[in-house]
């Protein structure tokens, strides 16, 4: 990601070209191939010479969006629990759980599955006969 001084004089070479086409000369791509304007803007503004407040919020020094313990049913009929929630609990990626519903208390628990008595269960029993 090109700054200062280059990224001025590479922003004009390229201004003819759509603002994403000119972000991407200049280095401003995610790992997923998706541009990062918001970091092409902020640095543009400092190439200028413009103070930039720090990008945190004043949130002192956290990252990202704060878990809400919150989520809502999407129009599809899912209720996604999010990265955030699973990270604090300590969940794996292929770990599997049992639902059980609450009417009373209107709660969803997770019950987490024992692989191994869930492998010896559906294994076949030999007989001798």
């Amino acid at each position: 990601m090109l700054i200062g001084k280059d990224l001025l004089d590479k922003a004009r070479s390229l201004s003819n070209r759509p603002e994403d086409e000119i972000a991407r000369g200049c280095g401003y791509v995610g790992p997923s191939g998706r541009v990062l304007r918001k970091s092409f803007y902020r640095a543009l503004v400092e190439a200028k010479g413009y103070k930039v407040p720090s990008s945190n919020g004043g949130s002192n020094g956290t990252r990202g969006r704060q878990a809400e313990f919150r989520t809502r049913v999407h129009g599809n009929g899912n209720l996604l629990i999010g990265h955030a929630y699973t990270r604090r609990l300590g969940l794996e990626p292929g770990q599997e759980f049992k639902i059980e519903l609450h009417r009373d208390s209107g709660s969803i628990w997770l019950l987490p599955v024992e692989q191994e008595s869930a492998k010896s269960s559906s294994q076949p029993v030999e007989s001798d006969g």
